[in-house]
């Protein structure tokens, strides 16, 4: 008897196999994923009318305001004996208004408006879920599906706040194109000023926003987005999803600052948590109905050991329900351009990654290890957004390296636009850690710049948020340490910490920038090498929100060389943005010379030159080219204006020989002076991609 899977087609499979022929001992695997997504499709039709329906439930659940200004909730909490509605608007009295129980867990309550017309519950008030267990216990909790919640001063609960402004903000500017070379700015908007206090989205949209448009990037990564109890959680322990953080302001402040986005041609991510959530109980989603699954597995496989939080029941239809429904939410509502979705290895494995390492072998990634529930869920949310939205952008972030994560479901992918290249700012860690600058392997380097699966696009970063947080150390400290509080100004000659440690942040970034992927990520500040690490108020601190902030003073200040490493910083994406490297096949590397320690590639017909030797220049170098003709300098990260030394003349030309080098059809003879990067076009051909 054949096997089930011999019947599933997948479509495009053929493709994906021509790409990766390693893949085929595996075709039942994909088959079978396959086949559970198509099944989820298919029940979705049957009993939903379809995902576009199903992922619009954010319509139904929670509250709304019907065309009578009566008000309607609806909740699924099947473990509950009893639901009653509590707030402002009935003195806080707790059995005064029960919801009525209907089929599968759902329970359903009207509110009449008022005599006068007006609504019931009215804006900006607080409300409450009265959930009775079956256990006798009185429970008090936030609606899943709330929009807003909000916390008083003195209080460590949030309350749930019923929003619902008289003249909501209407967006009026078009969501930008889809970027194809993608140049993304991570951004938290609470520390997103110099100010020791947690900064607003008024902020961001004001002062924030012109500096990301100046600075070249057209995409921004918001973190910490969805509402999260505990601020130094870094946003990634979730209480409500469906709430932007009332901790900046309002939802339409929020909304705001995404149309002004789109008004200056950045698209916005969302930095999405469905990967697990807070254990919080009053204002989270755990025990929201007494019993201690509801939307999560039971325990103990419903927490995440390492985490300390929650894991989602993937396989659950309510689930599925909630959260595709906020991604459509955050879509719709605020108007995102797409996702970064966090903790996706955790997802993808029922050991979460805890304590495993991943050496490439395709027997990691199949098996009865792998979740497939959160697998199929992941191919479902990206084909549904990419259905919905064909101009969405979703970004994973896996370290594991599963194949075919980047490529569309269609093909037996899980339908990703990107990775995160997660391997490349641990390697400059590691280097600076560890080696002297004269140990440097230039093939290591370029090896882990390189080593991605083809056609599976990733985003390169040479720094994580994770590096700026207390306890770990920027690109910066790690090479300037605390030469950066005395010695930064350029009213002075550089110290030789910190000559090093400019020129190396400088070439370490356009490096990562023009060989580490398709796309390019800085986190907020570390464009111009922020001074110090990010730690949030908490207990260990005094509460402190001293380092909670990002110093754009020190940019400010013309005389401190923050301002030279920002120069380089947006002029290397303008650059970026005018010949479209990130959007070209991989670079063509024509030396990697450990002696010399020079690495030479082009990538878009542009030239690449990097010499890390800590003393040495080179005189007349020769390095390969494959297109003849006279060739400029346009960037080069020696000039006085960028904190370097000014050694190049920029109107030097450079003209090819017919003489063959390194498999490339011409060369031609530079000067390269010690730790300077240049990049050189063709002066005689047009460049448009």
């Amino acid at each position: 008897m054949a096997d089930q899977e011999d019947n599933v087609t997948i479509p495009e499979f053929s493709c994906l196999l021509q790409m990766d022929p390693y893949l085929k001992p595996y075709e039942k695997d994909f088959k079978r994923r396959y086949e559970l997504f198509q099944k989820k499709l298919l029940q979705l039709q049957d009993v939903e009318g379809g995902f576009d329906q199903f992922t619009c439930s954010y319509n139904t659940f929670g509250v709304h305001r019907l065309s009578d200004n009566s008000l309607f909730f609806k909740e699924w909490a099947p473990a509950a004996e009893a639901l009653f509605l509590t707030g402002d608007f009935n003195g806080w009295d707790k059995f005064s208004h029960p919801y009525t129980k209907k089929e599968y867990g759902k329970w359903e309550l009207v509110l009449p408006s008022k005599p006068n017309k007006s609504p019931a519950v009215e804006h900006n008030s607080k409300l409450k879920v009265v959930v009775h267990t079956r256990e006798g216990e009185r429970l008090y909790r936030i609606s899943p599906w709330a929009k807003y919640v909000t916390k008083d001063e003195k209080c460590v609960i949030y309350d749930w706040v019923h929003w619902d402004p008289p003249q909501p903000y209407i967006q009026i500017h078009p969501r930008p194109k889809k970027p194809t070379n993608i140049r993304i700015y991570e951004a938290h908007v609470g520390i997103a000023s110099p100010e020791a206090k947690i900064a607003s989205y008024a902020n961001f949209t004001t002062n924030m926003l012109p500096r990301i448009k100046d600075l070249g990037y057209n995409c921004i990564q918001l973190m910490a987005i969805m509402e999260h109890a505990y601020y130094a959680s870094f946003g990634y322990q979730i209480t409500s999803f469906f709430a932007a953080s009332s901790r900046y302001g309002t939802p339409d402040e929020l909304k705001q600052l995404i149309d002004a986005a789109h008004s200056m041609g950045i698209v916005v991510l969302l930095d999405i948590v469905h990967s697990h959530a807070s254990m919080n109980t009053e204002d989270g989603l755990n025990k929201f109905d007494g019993s201690d699954s509801c939307f999560f597995h039971s325990l103990p496989r419903g927490e995440h050991k390492q985490w300390g939080s929650r894991l989602f029941n993937y396989s659950s239809w309510e689930v599925l329900r909630f959260l595709l429904s906020n991604l459509r939410w955050w879509m719709e509502e605020y108007r995102f351009d797409g996702f970064r979705f966090d903790g996706v290895t955790s997802m993808l494995y029922h050991h979460h990654g805890i304590g495993t390492t991943f050496s490439g072998d395709y027997s990691e990634y199949f098996g009865l290890h792998v979740d497939e529930e959160s697998l199929v869920y992941l191919m479902l949310a990206n084909n549904i957004l990419h259905t919905l939205y064909p101009d969405c952008i979703t970004i994973a972030e896996d370290v594991s390296g599963m194949p075919a994560l980047c490529r569309g479901v269609k093909e037996g992918g899980l339908g990703f636009d990107y990775r995160l290249a997660m391997a490349i700012p641990d390697k400059w860690i590691q280097i600076l850690k560890e080696l002297k600058d004269e140990d440097w392997d230039m093939g290591n380097i370029v090896h882990t710049l390189t080593n991605r699966r083809y056609r599976e696009k990733s985003i390169a970063y040479a720094e994580s948020h994770d590096q700026a947080l207390v306890g770990d150390k920027t690109l910066a400290f790690w090479l300037m340490d605390k030469e950066m509080y005395t010695n930064m100004s350029s009213l002075i000659p550089m110290t030789p910490v910190i000559d090093r440690g400019m020129q190396l942040h400088k070439m370490i970034r356009l490096l990562t920038h023009g060989l580490g992927g398709e796309g390019y990520l800085n986190f907020i500040g570390n464009e111009f090498g922020h001074p110090e690490w990010l730690d949030f108020p908490r207990e260990g601190n005094n509460q402190s929100y001293h380092y909670a902030r990002r110093q754009f003073n020190l940019v400010d200040t013309e005389h401190l060389r923050y301002s030279q490493l920002y120069a380089f910083d947006r002029d290397m994406n303008r650059t970026e943005d005018k010949y479209g490297w990130l959007a070209a096949p991989p670079a063509y590397i024509s030396v990697k010379h450990e002696e010399d320690k020079v690495i030479v590639f082009e990538r878009a017909k542009v030239l690449f030159i990097f010499n890390f030797h800590p003393t040495k220049s080179y005189q007349g170098y020769r390095v390969a080219v494959e297109l003849p003709g006279k060739y400029k300098i346009k960037l080069d990260s020696d000039e006085l204006h960028y904190g370097g030394h000014g050694r190049l003349d920029h109107n030097t030309e450079f003209f090819t020989e017919a003489q063959p080098l390194s498999g490339r059809s011409n060369s031609m003879q530079v000067y390269i002076p010690c730790r300077t990067a240049i990049v050189l076009a063709n002066e005689e051909r047009e460049y448009c991609y």
